[in-house]
This record gives structure tokens, C-alpha cells and sequence, in this order.
């Protein structure tokens, strides 16, 4: 059981908040605040019940050095917006000027740290910069689900020296997850997409003794058909894998687990959104042209067996749906998901970004904001941050 927001006394105090505002930036803005909405109700509570609001996050991959195109300024001036009130961005995340302007708070604020990972110490989670962020504050409140499954300074390390509890996103995304894991209706199927089969060759396996079928297709899709000695061109195949693709097949039978791979795809001659597309039979791939799309009697087959199922994980679009003539299998999922009677979980990233895209998202049983951390807790691994969060 986790300790919640409610169970912390927050009226007066500096609450020390991570969050997780990893989202895209185009042209010095935020190109997709779903994230950032995600954590609104924790925010809201804080500023209602008067706690003095200090936000952390990592945005990006800048490997403990200050990128300027990596700054948080735009999710700040994000979140204001969300908010309908000014939310101050601090040029740092530690040290005095940081101190200063946290002393200086009055009750209701809430002000946003600079990108953490500026710090080479957030990732390494290094003592002395987890003391650095824990002397911010009074309380600490985990929202930041999608950096559960890594033992950083910002969570891990902060959770060990405050009082500590999981804010709402938190808590929501490990109630779903749960049903997921632990009890789920059947038939409980697993679709997966995706451009490149070492993202989820670890999923397959560890999703055997749980799901009863794989629906199989975006560029993950061609790794396998090559292993069952189809032609598949010049299609995504990760060569190093074809053996451990061999591997969860046989052993996917031997279990009894149906995989279903695409029996008809789109194919272009080139990655390009002027590229024409053409449908043919999985087996008449012709040499150099490259599968982008699960085709339409595949999407039918994904169909049906979504609309006879009672729980379904969703992970990884089907096609290069960034290509409009290459949205069309996942269009189709996402509407027969829509429809159907099951409860369906779809991980973050990518998955997210096309549903919302299709203005679907509401139809959805629960929308993820971890796709590493959802699989991880899904695979029944620990979540390095949460654990500290737990009565």
C-alpha cells in the first residue's frame, strides 16, 4: 500500500514535487502537454491547500551537462497556462540562488526547478545532490510514474531522506496497472508495434505465462516474419535477434499462446510522406521496398480478436503513423479498441501520441505516462521508486 497525498499535512509547508515533463519541444514550445495535464491534480491540491510547490523534472538526455535547447522554460510557461497562474522557472535545480528564491515562497506558489539532468548526480543518484534537493523542502511527493523504474537522486534518493508519499498520477497508474498484473479478464491480449524489435523482444518473453495472444506488427513485426523464413525486403529487421525471435516462437507454441503476425502490409519504396503505398501479401514483399504498415485484412484480424477480448495492452504503434498513407493500421486499432467491451491499457509514448492524435484517447480504458515503467511493473519487477513511497 502506498502512502498518499492526503496523508501528508502540506497547509505552510515547502513540498519538494517530482514530476515528469519529459515532453517534446517544437520551436521553443511545448508540442505535447499530456504530460503536464497528467499532473495537474496533484499540482492543484498543493496550491489549494496551500504548501509551497517546488516541481523538479528532467526533460531530454543532456548527460549531466547544461544544453540550452533542453531548458524547462517552455513547460513552465506551459504549466502556467494549465494553471491560469505564473509559474516561476529558477535557472538551476540546486545551490544558494535556488534557496534563496525557494525561502522567499509564499504559501500557494509553486515554482519549477531547471532540467535535473544538468546535474550529473541526478542520474548516478549521487548523495550529496539527493541532500542538495531534500534541503529544498519539507515533504516530498512522487508524481513522476515514467522515472519509477530508475533509482535516480530526484526519486530514489530524495524519498529516503523526506517524508514521503505518491502523488495522483502516481497512485492512479499503479491502480491500473495492478488489474493488469495481478487479476486480469480473459482473453487478455498483448498488441505490439513499434519500429525496432530490441525494444520489445524483453516484453514478448515476459508477457508469455501472462497474455493469451500477441497481435503483432510495426517494424517488431518483420524481425519475426524473417525468422519464419518470410522475404520481407528492405523492412526493419534486426538481424542480431532472428535467434531469440526463433526462441519465443517455438516457445510460444509449446504454451499454447497464439501470435498473430501480419498477413498483408503496406509497403513503399522509401521512407518518404510523398512515397505512394502499395498492399500486398506478406509473402510478396518485392526486393527493396520496405514494410511501413500492418494492411487492411490484418487490421479485420487484429480486429476481430480485440472486439472478443477482455483485456488488452497496447504498446508501440503499428505502422510508421508519423506518414499520413501510414496511419492506417493504427487508426484501425484505435478505433477497435475504442469499441470494444475490454479494458485496455496503452503505453506511453508513441501509443499515446497517435491516439490522442485520433482525438480517442477518452475511449480509452487507462493511457500510461511510463512506457518503461509500465513494462517493468508489468514484468513484476520492483520500481526502485516506489518502494520507498510504500506504508
Amino acid at each position: 500500500m502506498l502512502r498518499g497525498l492526503r496523508d501528508l499535512e502540506v497547509e505552510g509547508k515547502r513540498v519538494l514535487v517530482r514530476v515528469d515533463f519529459n515532453v517534446p519541444l517544437k520551436g521553443g514550445k511545448v508540442a505535447d502537454d499530456r504530460r503536464i495535464r497528467e499532473a495537474l491534480p496533484t499540482i492543484s491540491y498543493l496550491i489549494e491547500h496551500r504548501a509551497k510547490t517546488i516541481l523538479a523534472s528532467h526533460l531530454g538526455r543532456p548527460e549531466g551537462k547544461v544544453v540550452e535547447e533542453l531548458r524547462l522554460t517552455p513547460v513552465a510557461a506551459r504549466l502556467g497556462e494549465l494553471l491560469g497562474r505564473p509559474v516561476r522557472k529558477l535557472d538551476d535545480c540546486v545551490g544558494p540562488e535556488v534557496e534563496r528564491a525557494v525561502a522567499q515562497m509564499g504559501p500557494g506558489e509553486v515554482v519549477l526547478l531547471e532540467n535535473l539532468r544538468f546535474h550529473e548526480g541526478e542520474e548516478a543518484n549521487d548523495p550529496e545532490f539527493a541532500r542538495a534537493l531534500a534541503a529544498l523542502a519539507d515533504l516530498f511527493v512522487d508524481d513522476a510514474f515514467g522515472t519509477a523504474h530508475r533509482k535516480h537522486a530526484s526519486n530514489y534518493g530524495v524519498a529516503r531522506l523526506l517524508p514521503s508519499a505518491a502523488g495522483f498520477l502516481m497512485e492512479q497508474e499503479i491502480t491500473n496497472l495492478s488489474r493488469l498484473r495481478d487479476n486480469p479478464e480473459r482473453p487478455f491480449l498483448a498488441l505490439i508495434g513499434g519500429k525496432k524489435a530490441e525494444d520489445k523482444i524483453g516484453v514478448l518473453f515476459d508477457l508469455l505465462g501472462k497474455v493469451d495472444a500477441f497481435l503483432i506488427g510495426g517494424g517488431v513485426a518483420f524481425t519475426l516474419l524473417k525468422a519464419r523464413g518470410y522475404e520481407v525486403g528492405n523492412s526493419i529487421v534486426d538481424e542480431a535477434l532472428l535467434g531469440k525471435a526463433e526462441q519465443f516462437l517455438a516457445e510460444a507454441e509449446h504454451r499454447g499462446v497464439t501470435v498473430v503476425l501480419p498477413q498483408d502490409v503496406r509497403i513503399a519504396e522509401r521512407f518518404d510522406p510523398k512515397a505512394p503505398a502499395r498492399v500486398v501479401p506478406v509473402r510478396a514483399i518485392p526486393k527493396g521496398w520496405i514494410g511501413l504498415d500492418i494492411g487492411p485484412e490484418t487490421a479485420e484480424e487484429f480486429g476481430r480478436r480485440v472486439r472478443r477480448a477482455r483485456t488488452v495492452l497496447w504498446t508501440g504503434p503499428l505502422g510508421a503513423f508519423e506518414l499520413p498513407q501510414f496511419m492506417e493500421g493504427t487508426r484501425a486499432m484505435a478505433q477497435a479498441l475504442a469499441k470494444a467491451p475490454a479494458f485496455s491499457v496503452i503505453g506511453g509514448g508513441e501509443t499515446a501520441e497517435a491516439i490522442e492524435g485520433l482525438g480517442l484517447a477518452k475511449e480509452m480504458g487507462y493511457i500510461s505516462t511510463g512506457g518503461g515503467a509500465m513494462l517493468h511493473f508489468l514484468r513484476g519487477e520492483e520500481l526502485p521508486a516506489v518502494e520507498p513511497l510504500r506504508v
